[in-house]
């Protein structure tokens, strides 16, 4: 009986053994629950199956999240009154989030991001139509009162810096612009670039943008049309051009252009109107590598994929995956072979494998999540 009791832990011992294996060394993604106010823990395993771990808990509306460069840190925003930031100190062995301190914000931003030191933090407000720097302690504590709060144009809806940390934008939704700052390193500071603004196609909605890996160009999203416009960064001045513009609905996509909308919590607003028919964008990454672009629209819960031309900055749309219903946000893994996708209206989360010659999309599994799942980040620990 004894040596088959050892035999039996023998095998549970090695089938444990085999299984933490099979999981990418530290890879955490996280995922912000708004209407449940907090944050769900996932380690994604080397097929890119996803393992639920613990929620965290945040505050209610808990939305945009941002990861230190260092990947020690992780921040979260709330859009629920008192506006704040909590930050969390990531363990690098389980991916656990510990609450170091909650902070207060200028206003409620859907998007938060950090410079490339960390020292400082980003906010972009769409119903306060302004950004906030705020500074950011080694100890990953954030600053309660802001170094700067910048009125904008309307409806800002996400902040960034390029890789050299030198310049920062700022796309407005409502005013159809791109506000172009410089950025000292140094003291935190944003001052205006010259000109201070790039003016985009009317009734656009300049939402999300990324910077190519070789920070050439700027892939900007527009909410309401649900393009993708390439614009060429130039490295000394730090102005943008446009080079062109993909969309990233199918061609026979019956959706019509949307109209701005009323922000998180904000009270009053236009009357109600039928959304049904909308185009609704709202996020988009690149793969590490810059081959592959997605964009994600919450009308038809799909995630567009185009290919990069990585000398011109043309993307290609080769179509269109469903996915999360209303898929807000959604993230790509550090090494580029997989991408885990949230819907504000689904109970699940998506992992899918993205094929490193097509680009396509295979779902891996789907895996319970909270309510009004909306931001989703991957972190590599390995």
């Amino acid at each position: 009986m004894d040596h088959f009791l050892k035999s039996i832990k023998g095998i549970i011992v090695t089938a444990s053994m085999a299984a933490a294996g099979s999981a990418l060394a530290g890879t955490f993604v996280y995922v912000s629950n708004a209407e449940d106010g907090d944050i769900g823990i996932y380690t994604m395993r080397a097929d890119g199956a996803l393992e639920p771990g613990a929620r965290v808990p945040a505050a209610k509306v808990v939305m945009p999240m941002t990861v230190s460069p260092d990947r020690r840190f992780l921040y979260a925003a709330s859009r629920s009154k008192p506006y704040s930031v909590h930050a969390y100190s990531i363990d690098r062995s389980t991916g656990t989030l510990k609450l170091l301190s909650t902070s207060p914000l200028a206003e409620s931003f859907p998007y938060i991001s950090l410079d490339k030191t960390g020292r400082f933090l980003f906010g972009a407000s769409y119903a306060g139509h302004l950004i906030s720097v705020n500074a950011v302690g080694a100890d990953g504590r954030v600053a309660a009162e802001p170094l700067q709060v910048i009125p904008v144009g309307r409806n800002a809806h996400s902040i960034r810096v390029d890789a050299t940390n030198k310049f920062v934008f700022v796309p407005n939704l409502g005013t159809d612009q791109i506000f172009e700052f410089v950025f000292d390193a140094k003291s935190g500071h944003l001052a205006s670039n010259t000109p201070a603004v790039a003016q985009m196609k009317q009734m656009t909605g300049p939402r999300h943008f990324i910077f190519s890996p070789d920070n050439r160009f700027v892939y900007l999203l527009s909410e309401l049309v649900a393009t993708v416009t390439t614009l060429s960064l130039d490295p000394k001045s730090g102005l943008l051009t446009e080079v062109g513009s993909a969309s990233a609905l199918p061609p026979d996509s019956k959706l019509q252009p949307g109209a701005p909308r009323g922000a998180v919590g904000a009270p009053g607003g236009p009357p109600p109107r039928n959304t049904d028919n909308d185009i609704w964008a709202a996020d988009l990454h690149l793969t590490p590598g810059g081959n592959f672009l997605y964009a994600s629209e919450r009308t038809s819960s799909t995630l567009a994929a185009f290919s990069v031309d990585g000398a011109s900055g043309k993307l290609t749309y080769l179509g269109s995956t469903p996915t999360e219903k209303q898929p807000r946000g959604f993230a790509i893994d550090p090494k580029g072979k997989f991408l885990v996708a949230s819907g504000e209206k689904s109970e699940t989360i998506s992992a899918y494998a993205i094929d490193a010659a097509s680009g396509a999309l295979r779902l891996v599994g789907k895996y319970p999540t909270g309510k009004g799942a909306n931001w989703v980040e991957i972190v590599s620990l390995d």
